[in-house]
């Protein structure tokens, strides 16, 4: 689930737009979610191939919980996990901060995936 609001907590699912099997591009619309404020259409910001849904439509759901497995191109398909059962917030661990002055990096060979509005933010803060 994705952070749609400054404020969002969790989010509904109400809809699937793109189905398992079907081949997904960077900017298609794949679901619609319902937060407290408004229905907001989910962008998909990879190439590759929805695998599987893990969230049932009508379904409420924490902001990080994996809506669905998409298969980049040129990978092959893996086993997938359970669908994700959404975890109360008190049990949901608590992130640890990156040690100061260290910058985490992806495994050597392995593409570091950022949001375009995360690196638009990493660019203003010059890190």
């Amino acid at each position: 689930m994705p952070i749609l609001g400054a404020d969002m907590q969790s989010g509904t699912l109400v809809e699937w737009k793109k189905q398992p099997g079907d081949r997904v591009a960077r900017g298609d619309i794949i679901a619609e979610v319902e937060t407290d404020k408004a229905d907001v259409e989910v962008e998909i910001f990879m190439t590759g191939v929805l695998e599987r849904v893990l969230v049932e439509p009508g379904t409420k759901v924490p902001v990080g919980t994996p809506l669905a497995i998409i298969r980049e191109e040129g990978t092959a398909a893996a086993p997938a996990p359970a669908p994700a059962q959404p975890t109360p917030p008190a049990a949901r661990p608590i992130p640890r901060p990156a040690e100061a002055g260290r910058p985490s990096r992806a495994p050597a060979g392995e593409r570091l995936r950022i949001s375009p509005s995360a690196r638009q933010l990493a660019a203003e803060l010059h890190v």
